[in-house]
């Protein structure tokens, strides 16, 4: 009985865990309109960047720029970050 116990448990931490890994930066509805392609490779020039800022829901702003302040999440997507945070400024 223990033992099932243990395996439940640490079945629940992981996918608790793998549902926190995965944010706004992540998703690529969330990142499509900044990139000109769709393997996300190129971004959009500065004044598309900012219009796609614009258009952006306010708590998917928020998260993203959440995640570009934690140096943790934002490794992945530095490129990006970068230009967040000069294109929208920090809040």
């Amino acid at each position: 009985m223990k033992l099932k116990n243990i395996f439940l448990g640490a079945l629940a931490l992981s996918m608790v865990s793998g549902v926190a890994l995965a944010g706004a930066l992540d998703e690529p509805d969330n990142m499509a309109p900044f990139f000109t392609d769709t393997g996300m490779k190129t971004m959009k020039s500065e004044a598309d960047f900012k219009a796609a800022w614009a258009s952006t829901a306010k708590d998917k702003q928020d998260s993203m720029m959440k995640e570009c302040q934690d140096a943790a999440m934002s490794k992945p997507h530095a490129e990006f970050c970068a230009s967040l945070m000069a294109y929208a400024g920090h809040k």
